[in-house]
């Protein structure tokens, strides 16, 4: 587990990097095919300033997030915040702000916003599985001690071994990284193919994924809090109810044009 993939003079190529370029362009590919398959009216370009908005609305979140739960070292050292190659970033909130400028941007366009988020939702967790496998090279978004037989022990210059050094640690990049794999499957291969009304695929996203983290994050080491709290959990708690509440409510599942009774 090394986080630099190669070197080539000053310049370092590091794994987690590489992993947010790929999933970018994976995404984009998924995105694009599943936005003509849906019939959204909008144009290769325009998918792309779609995704463009979001990817910066969704880095800007996530930045914003971590920085308003460690408000004790930001504010001290302000010039820290935007410094996002130094590391900090939290999925809850690049979720908020990547849905708020996917918003706005198909508020322009007159796009139904529902019917979209559901041609997003796989690539989102595609993606948030090769963040994973990053934070794995990396050591970050580590595990707590373990006695398992899986229990890895990470290199002394990374975030695990600096605070674990020596100890096997729970790999919780991997559990999630498998997880979000397995919720990809679903939605791809499967969930995408039935009738159902837009918005079901991604509150079934926002519901699985937030029992996968709910699990996870009771593994994780360095996780953010909310008072005695992990603010990861409670998120998720939340989330997972509210995409529960819309999907029964508006009967989600239920083949387009099918009426309530």
């Amino acid at each position: 587990m090394h986080p630099v993939l190669f070197e080539f003079g000053p310049v370092e190529i590091r794994f987690y990097g590489l992993m947010y370029v790929i999933a970018i362009l994976v995404g984009s590919r998924l995105i694009t095919g599943e936005a003509e398959r849906k019939g959204l009216g909008l144009s290769r370009d325009e998918v792309m300033n779609f995704i463009i908005w979001t990817v910066v609305g969704g880095i800007a979140g996530a930045r914003l997030y971590y920085v308003a739960f460690n408000w004790g070292y930001y504010g001290a050292y302000p010039l820290e915040i935007p410094a996002v190659w130094h590391g900090g970033l939290a999925i809850h909130g690049g979720l908020l702000g990547g849905l708020a400028a996917a918003w706005l941007y198909l508020r322009r366009k007159s796009v139904p916003f529902w019917r979209m988020a559901d041609a997003v939702a796989p690539a989102i967790i595609l993606g948030q599985a090769f963040g994973r496998f990053g934070n794995f090279m990396n050591g970050d978004a580590h595990g707590r001690p373990t006695d398992l037989p899986w229990g890895l022990v990470f290199p002394p210059e990374s975030p695990a071994g600096a605070e674990f050094p020596g100890v096997p640690l729970h790999p919780v990049m991997l559990y999630e990284m498998l997880i979000n794999l397995g919720i990809f499957s679903f939605l791809w291969f499967y969930l995408r193919k039935t009738g159902h009304r837009d918005g079901f695929i991604f509150a079934s996203y926002i519901v699985l994924y937030s029992a996968g983290r709910f699990f996870v994050e009771h593994f994780r080491a360095d996780s953010l809090m909310l008072d005695s709290l992990r603010a990861a959990q409670a998120v998720s708690v939340a989330a997972a109810l509210a995409g529960l509440a819309i999907i029964f409510y508006k009967r989600l599942w239920e083949a387009p044009g099918k009426r309530k009774k």
